[in-house]
């Protein structure tokens, strides 16, 4: 069912994302790590939906959306950027996969951090984070979303991965089965990996072969 939604705030997070702060349809309700379809309330773009995962909790009277706009073509991101407060979207039902099951490692390669943050935000409300680990990868430190909470929330169980920059606090590379390898002991855990797709492919490969079962792998299908 479509829901028409006010959005209320918008704040940069990073150079090319940022949080919608949007109402609450009433009733409306959603697992942490779920998404939705959106589009934007304007003529020639009501029809294009695209999936966004819910940042927010679900018992927030609001919901949020953390967006990476792509620039260098004219999307619907490109559109999102030019939103502000007062602008209306359009949202259908909550859908997707990617569900907290127990403690484990996430994977995490740029904007695929959002289903991560509801979930993390659940388990810090509910004094669970500690025994989970999360991994991102990003192209350089502008590129972080959500550094310092993850740093406050995680300290040393946050790693942080940039391909391509050298900086103080952060690995340097790709999340690959050299990396796992290094820094994961027990592959016995869960897993969830959210991110582009060539880079959930490959890191699920790397789990397997890595000795964690298929079944503790959780990513959107």
């Amino acid at each position: 069912m479509e829901n028409i939604v006010e959005i209320l705030n918008i704040e940069p997070l990073t150079h090319d994302v940022k949080l919608y702060k949007v109402s609450k349809p009433a009733g409306y309700d959603f697992v942490p790590g779920q998404a939705t379809e959106v589009a934007i309330n304007r003529e020639g773009w009501k029809d294009e939906k695209r999936p966004f995962t819910f940042t927010s909790l679900p018992g927030d009277n609001h919901l949020e959306f953390v967006i990476k706009s792509y620039r260098d073509h004219d999307g619907v991101t490109k559109q999102f950027d030019t939103l502000s407060a007062g602008d209306e979207l359009i949202i259908d039902d909550p859908w997707g996969a990617i569900q907290y099951r127990g403690k484990g490692v996430f994977i995490a390669g740029g904007a695929g951090i959002t289903p991560f943050i509801a979930i993390f935000k659940s388990l810090q409300a509910k004094g669970e984070v500690k025994g989970n680990r999360l991994f991102f990868a990003n192209k350089t430190g502008k590129d972080v979303i959500l550094e310092a909470y993850f740093q406050d929330l995680l300290g040393k169980d946050f790693i942080s991965a940039l391909d391509q920059e050298v900086k103080e606090g952060h690995k340097y590379g790709r999340i690959d089965k050299d990396f796992l390898k290094k820094y994961i002991r027990d592959f016995s855990q869960e897993f969830y990996i959210c991110g582009p797709q060539p880079m959930v492919k490959s890191v699920s490969q790397s789990l397997k072969e890595l000795g964690a079962s298929p079944e503790g792998i959780v990513f959107e299908k």
